[in-house]
């Protein structure tokens, strides 16, 4: 192999760079370490370097690797072996100096550090993506009971015969790393086998296995939590310069594991992962007012109907029960579902109730969202949207330090008051129960209690503002139907909205960017659909929501150059801390969900997956105009030029998000 630096007269010199060249013999089949004095390129300036070029390969068999290449200090005070030069004559592609070379056993002292495969971050990234921490593969084979991410911790429930794995590219550990540890917790008697997976060619097919069992690696569990690594010496004949995969398998019972990591040198130590900091919240408080009315909503003295004789009821029967005059829920941390009473049949005017408060008398968990919800501008549930919008607060942050009564200013509810429906409870983020015992208003708070300030909360939009507009919003899909979108829309010739998860787009391999580069190119819009698609309101924390909303601008930024105001949830879950968030991340903010719901998830790969222009057209009769759908499935995209064909139908003007939302930052229609 030759190695050719190039060099001018002075780092700022405009000429063409001189070459010097010098050869490489290789000694060993193994991995060696050369260091080249810059005597050795004969003419070269060691003041003005501007490039190193490596070329002049000869390969009887098999091929060459070029690992970690750097400068180093005279005398290879980087803990190298200096390698001399015994012979400085003038260079050339074909003069071949004399070197010595030296096999170095572990990574100079300083010059590695532990590489992590997954810290168990998200339950999303994992079983929604099936991404680790590298963005590479990661899965098991469909068969485990289960998979559960919590706390930087991952258990595997198996079933019969199940597999886990995780890709780690093409890792070269030769000289580096020692082995593959992690933290484990598993039963006393479990056992499980462990295969690491090489590819001289570094590619996806006919890999090597070589596995041991945890009795083999020395391995007991007694129930507790511990450190357990995977040292490659222990493997006989493993090619530790091309490992390309993990896999766990014969789990005889769950295990839990931690941060997976490489680890550096001889031994390992369990990888750190460092704990977010909660996002500050405000301690301010306002003065107590006093509303004129008083009145009981709801004291569940009945199944149907609350104390005004109006509707009460939830998303889900069996996750809440209402007996002897209170309601226990029971979502078991699931944030999409709500439970609603009503305090009108159609519109009522709550204006006059501004200074006043809704008092809820509970026990158990306060972790959830309350909502005062907004009717459509006709006051017609037969309409689309039905509600037409709402504003949440924390439940958590009007409770007394009791915690049994929650206290919350009418005033901080930010909707149109003259056309209020009712209450939801919302947004349930942990498995703890929460019982409540009445739902009313009342004129003020008791004397010594502590009204805190209102957090701003992005608006929510269920439907566009600009008079006759329509717009597709079109959240993420596969790469191999996004050309089928774009030649649709560009037949139709309308503009569009896409939003897009973060993670995906880092991901080079399924060519993402490339694709939502050339969408904008064409004049679409990009917005946020957060970083690895969790349902956002369900997280365990604000830092965990912080993380998907600053990762996903982050990676929309690196990769596309690219900043939004606009931003879709995951599901559509929607609760008062992931847009509190939002507003405090993303000033100015706007919170988008639909009006139009395709329901691409029931049908599309069903037997009757023209169902879905069904759900189109019902949508659309009843007025919706900001569309949810995904480029998921074939069917759905085959039917996109018949979706957008009965939009223009309505007499519509199409176009993308921010321009239905009347934003005087978007292009001009």
């Amino acid at each position: 192999m030759v190695v050719e630096i190039q060099t001018t007269t002075t780092c700022s010199a405009t000429a063409v760079a001189k070459s010097s060249y010098f050869t490489v013999s290789a000694r060993t089949d193994g991995t060696e370490t050369f260091i080249i004095p810059f005597a050795a390129w004969a003419g070269a300036n060691p003041a003005s370097v501007k490039a190193f070029v490596f070329q002049g390969f000869s390969i009887t068999s098999g091929s060459w690797e070029i690992g970690q290449t750097n400068l180093v200090c005279g005398g290879g005070s980087d803990g190298s072996t200096s390698i001399g030069v015994t012979s400085s004559s003038e260079t050339s592609a074909t003069s071949k100096p004399s070197v010595s070379a030296s096999t170095t056993a572990s990574a100079p002292p300083g010059t590695c550090t532990d590489l992590l495969i997954d810290d168990w971050s998200s339950q999303s990234r994992l079983t929604f993506l099936f991404y680790n921490a590298l963005l590479l593969p990661t899965s098991d084979d469909g068969t485990m009971k289960s998979i559960v991410v919590a706390n930087n911790r991952v258990t595997l429930t198996p079933g019969e015969n199940s597999y886990f794995y995780s890709m780690v590219g093409c890792t070269s550990a030769t000289n580096k790393y020692g082995g593959i540890g992690m933290n484990i917790k598993a039963a006393a008697g479990t056992t499980l086998q462990i295969e690491i997976q090489t590819n001289p060619s570094c590619g996806s097919g006919n890999p090597t296995s070589s596995g041991l069992s945890s009795s083999q690696l020395g391995w007991t569990f007694d129930g507790t939590e511990k450190y357990y690594s995977i040292p490659f010496s222990k493997f006989s004949g493993l090619d530790t310069g091309h490992i390309t995969a993990i896999l766990f398998s014969s789990l005889s019972q769950a295990v839990t594991f931690g941060p997976l990591a490489f680890y550096c040198g001889a031994t390992g130590s369990p990888y750190p992962v460092a704990t977010p900091s909660q996002p500050a919240v405000p301690t301010s408080t306002v003065p107590a007012t006093s509303g004129p009315n008083s009145f009981v909503i709801d004291a569940f003295a009945n199944p149907n109907t609350n104390a005004l004789g109006f509707y009460h009821g939830g998303d889900d029967p069996a996750t809440y029960t209402i007996s002897g005059g209170q309601i226990v829920f029971s979502m078991k941390g699931n944030a999409d579902l709500s439970w609603y009473t009503q305090v009108s049949g159609s519109c009522s005017d709550f204006t006059a109730n501004e200074n006043g408060y809704l008092h809820i008398a509970y026990s158990g968990s306060a972790a959830f969202s309350v909502a005062l919800q907004q009717h459509n501008p006709s006051c017609n549930s037969e309409l689309a949207p039905y509600p037409f919008t709402w504003d949440d607060v924390e439940a958590g942050r009007y409770s007394n330090s009791a915690k049994t009564d929650i206290y919350i200013p009418v005033s901080h509810f930010k909707i149109d008051k003259k056309r209020t429906i009712g209450l939801a409870l919302k947004g349930f983020y942990t498995s703890t129960t929460t019982t409540v015992s009445k739902i009313e208003l009342v004129q003020t708070v008791p004397a010594g209690f502590s009204v805190p300030s209102k957090l701003e909360t992005a608006p929510l939009y269920f439907a566009c503002t600009r008079p006759n507009s329509f717009a597709f919003a079109i959240d993420d899909g596969s790469p191999d139907l996004a050309q089928q979108v774009l030649q649709a829309v560009n037949a139709a010739d309308i503009k569009v909205t896409f939003f897009t998860v973060g993670a995906p787009l880092l991901d080079s391999s399924n060519n993402l960017t490339n694709v939502y580069k050339e969408m904008l190119g064409r004049g679409h819009q990009m917005a946020y659909h957060s970083y690895t698609h969790p349902p956002m309101e369900g997280l365990p924390d604000t830092a965990a929501i912080d993380a998907e909303l600053t990762q996903a601008i982050d990676a929309v930024q690196k990769t596309l150059n690219v900043k939004s105001k606009y931003f879709r949830p995951p599901f559509g879950t929607e609760g008062a801390r992931v847009r509190e968030r939002l507003a405090a991340v993303i000033p100015g903010s706007k919170f988008i969900n639909w009006s139009v719901d395709v329901e691409d998830y029931l049908w599309a790969l069903s037997s009757t997956p023209e169902k879905q222009l069904d759900a189109f057209k019902r949508d659309l009769a009843k007025g919706g105009n900001l569309v949810v759908m995904h480029y998921l499935y074939p069917t759905t995209v085959q039917y996109l030029p018949q979706f957008i064909a009965l939009a223009k139908a309505t007499g519509k003007q199409l176009m993308r998000v921010d321009q239905c939302m009347e934003d005087p930052e978007a292009p001009p229609l």
